[in-house]
């Protein structure tokens, strides 16, 4: 676990992803057409690909307005393999050389099946997208306070409600809306992350960041009711991913 946390050290200021990180939602006026948040999503990521890059470890750092030292580092939207956009509208970025096959020695790497389990460390992040004056982009980035493990606790999390919420939960909530997964899951994280292959990794193993996720909120939770994760609304809000899935096992059935 000390390794883990050097490397942590390191790193802990690097996921500074948007330039405008404070949680600044006062300018923020929610669009009455839904289709308008979409755009502005769309919009806002294309700009978060173009303002930021991957360092060493595969943490997201934004690129410094006065600053040359990064003007050789590659930015998102041009990575190779290039980023994906699926149908959902989310993202997902394959970071060469840090994959199971690239690890030294290489390993084989295990699919993500769809009832997994699974470890992950990762930074998790959330952003809304608006329009201000004429300029649609990101106005704030916060931390999803509890999940964002990398920075927080320096170990991977296994299975986090925002991937796979348990039977138990489901069945103890109180009202309709807590007893549906899509109250808890965030469906579009699920679609892109089993695009990945998971390590076979002890938690305390140095990271090495494998990929990027970017989630627009009508593959989170658009403006549906949603589980009280960080203590503020995710209503409207995309979500970042900067995460390697350090396992997957098949799920027992007393788990699910």
């Amino acid at each position: 676990m000390k390794k883990i946390f050097l490397y942590i050290l390191a790193g802990s200021l690097c996921f500074t992803a948007c330039k405008k990180d404070d949680d600044d939602t006062t300018t923020y006026v929610e669009p009455s057409d839904i289709a308008t948040q979409n755009d502005y999503d769309d919009q806002s990521i294309t700009k978060f690909l173009d303002e930021n890059y991957l360092d060493a470890q595969g943490n997201i750092k934004a690129f410094s307005a006065t600053d040359t030292a990064d003007d050789h580092q590659t930015k998102l939207s041009a990575m190779v393999p290039a980023p994906v956009k699926l149908s959902s509208g989310v993202v997902y970025i394959v970071r060469k050389g840090a994959q199971p096959d690239d690890s030294t020695p290489p390993v084989t790497g295990k699919t993500i099946g769809n009832d997994d389990k699974i470890t992950i460390l990762a930074r998790a992040k959330t952003y809304l997208a608006a329009n201000t004056d004429g300029n649609i982009a990101f106005i704030s980035g916060t931390n999803m306070t509890g999940y964002n493990s990398l920075e927080e606790t320096g170990s991977p999390l296994t299975d986090p409600m925002y991937y796979y919420v348990k039977e138990t939960v489901l069945s103890a909530a109180t009202t309709d809306a807590a007893k549906q997964r899509n109250y808890y899951e965030i469906e579009g994280f699920q679609e892109a992350v089993r695009k990945f292959q998971a390590f076979d990794l002890a938690n305390g193993a140095p990271y090495n960041l494998q990929g990027v996720i970017i989630v627009p909120s009508r593959a989170a939770f658009a403006r549906d009711a949603h589980y009280n994760y960080s203590g503020y609304s995710f209503r409207n809000r995309t979500f970042v991913f900067n995460f390697q899935v350090y396992k997957t096992e098949a799920r027992p059935t007393d788990e699910k």
